[in-house]
């Protein structure tokens, strides 16, 4: 074969070549989108318009027996940051927040821990921790509206006392924060230990040579290469908790002295929205949780700059 007739076939080969490249670089792009689109739809679908017409609800007012909607442009707003009901309600999510998470998080990562080494019955300890996310909300709410009864729950047979668990304004919130912290625990713990088993044993037998007890193996190496875990864990919980509205629906009584003190913004934005039918007011109440939890995802996130170590 001669030296044209040679370059022609190699031409024609890296054409061929490129060609095929080319349509299976094609093929993967394709069937990528194809493989994201269904969650791309429901995210615009479930999140990203709901979000849109709630802003764009807050700007109006419902009309007298529910027909249409009066513009009224910032007045929503306006009122919103002179009601005292709204703030406190805002404080009252706080407050389940500031218990909630840190409790939650801590006491699953301990429970990780220790169900992460190797003992008996270690499958029977995960499933019954992680029971209470599979139960029913109803059935939760029952349970723990009998546990916590002044009159005959089981708390004040335990202790020996009388004390108003959810009808004392004071404590209410933390008892609620309380039922809340026992039904995530479980979620959380999965969630550490699947970080958990990605941190190499390695680490841990070179620190036992070195005289490491358990508790330094732990704040040296399984907080540190777990800190990625943790602060998704919080973010989440964070969101979760400023969220909270089943809890206190099923729980508290409607009549209740201590709802003041206990509704969060959510339950606040079911009663405007639901039921008195100011679906504008509601609107904006929701419009301003979302630009707290903004808020606080954005410290989280700068924050997480000086503690989280990824790999």
């Amino acid at each position: 074969m001669n030296l044209p007739v040679l370059k022609e076939v190699v031409v024609c080969m890296d054409k061929k070549r490129k060609l095929m490249g080319s349509s299976r670089e094609r093929s993967e792009f394709l069937w990528g989108w194809l493989f994201i689109l269904p969650t791309m739809v429901g995210l615009i679908i479930l999140n990203l318009i709901p979000i849109f017409q709630t802003i764009y609800q807050s700007f109006f007012k419902t009309g007298d027996f529910g027909r249409g909607n009066i513009f009224v442009g910032l007045d929503n707003y306006v009122k919103v940051f002179g009601d005292k009901e709204v703030w406190q309600a805002l404080i009252n999510t706080l407050k389940y927040a500031i218990v909630e998470v840190p409790f939650s998080i801590a006491i699953a990562l301990v429970l990780a821990v220790l169900l992460n080494r190797k003992m008996k019955g270690r499958a029977v300890y995960r499933t019954i921790f992680f029971l209470p996310m599979v139960a029913a909300p109803a059935a939760i709410a029952m349970v723990w509206r009998w546990l916590f009864n002044s009159e005959f729950g089981l708390l004040n047979h335990i202790f020996h006392t009388k004390i108003n668990w959810i009808s004392d304004p004071k404590i209410a919130v933390y008892a609620i924060a309380v039922i809340g912290v026992w039904s995530i625990i479980g979620y959380n713990m999965v969630l550490f230990l699947s970080g958990l088993q990605e941190i190499p044993r390695d680490y841990y037998e070179a620190a036992s040579i070195d005289g490491a007890t358990g508790i330094k193996q732990f704040f040296h190496i399984t907080i540190p290469l777990l800190s990625p875990t943790i602060f998704f864990v919080m973010v989440t919980r964070v969101i979760g908790a400023m969220q909270v509205f089943d809890l206190i629906f099923m729980v508290m009584d409607r009549n209740s002295p201590a709802l003041y003190k206990t509704q969060s913004l959510v339950y606040l934005f079911y009663q405007n929205s639901f039921v008195q039918n100011n679906k504008g007011y509601g609107s904006t109440i929701v419009v301003l949780l979302l630009v707290v939890i903004m808020i606080m995802t954005v410290f989280q996130n700068i924050a997480q700059k000086k503690w989280v170590h990824y790999n």
